[in-house]
């Protein structure tokens, strides 16, 4: 029954975006992984059931890219708030997008490779994901990159960057952080929610 309230919060808050986002462009640009990821696993939910961890990540995940989405990051009232009350010289929002495109990713991937591979956990496990996370913070760096390229002056909003010539080495540098985070503080409770999955005789020795 979780699944279904996060998939119809998910959706609710996509339909709300979409209805007079700050750019159209940025917003397609911004939820287009939502709108990829929401039919695979709709598509895949029966049949491979993620853990509640799992679930819970992703749907506040795809929540960060909706709201950035709907206002650019750059513009992200709660941005605002964080940057006033704790002296910032910019929104950070895009900062915890970036956190959490580590954070997700290293307890998804985590999941698919115990429950389809040979892996357990361990030092290769935790090396192979971190080493994974980084390299899909640099592959949407690069798609930063290549959208500064074509679209010139309309992708300042996506890029969000906010003049500072280091953001691409701070969006990996925290997803790094945020990958290494959750390895080291979600992985027991994960095992724990992989041992109660039923039909593939999964086990992990906690």
């Amino acid at each position: 029954m979780f699944r279904f309230f996060l998939l119809a919060t998910v959706l609710a808050a996509l339909a709300a975006s979409a209805v007079a986002p700050f750019d159209r462009a940025t917003w397609w640009a911004e939820v287009m992984p939502v709108l990829i990821a929401v039919p695979i696993l709709v598509a895949t939910g029966r049949q491979f059931p993620l853990t509640p961890l799992s679930c819970y990540l992703i749907a506040f995940f795809a929540l960060i890219l909706i709201l950035g989405g709907a206002y650019t990051y750059a513009r992200v009232p709660f941005g605002f708030w964080l940057q006033e009350v704790f002296g910032f010289t910019r929104n950070p929002y895009d900062r915890i997008g970036h956190f959490f495109q580590g954070v997700t990713p290293a307890i998804l991937g985590r999941e698919l490779l115990l429950r389809t591979s040979p892996l357990r956990p361990g030092k290769w496990l935790f090396s192979l994901l971190l080493l994974a996370c980084l390299g899909i913070s640099a592959s949407y760096e690069l798609i930063e990159w290549a959208a500064a390229l074509f679209w010139a002056d309309g992708s300042v909003a996506f890029l969000g960057t906010q003049g500072d010539p280091w953001d691409a080495q701070w969006d990996m540098f925290l997803a790094l952080v945020g990958a290494t985070s959750a390895l080291l503080l979600l992985g027991r409770l994960h095992d724990r929610q992989l041992n109660e999955i039923k039909g593939g005789g999964f086990n992990v020795q906690v």
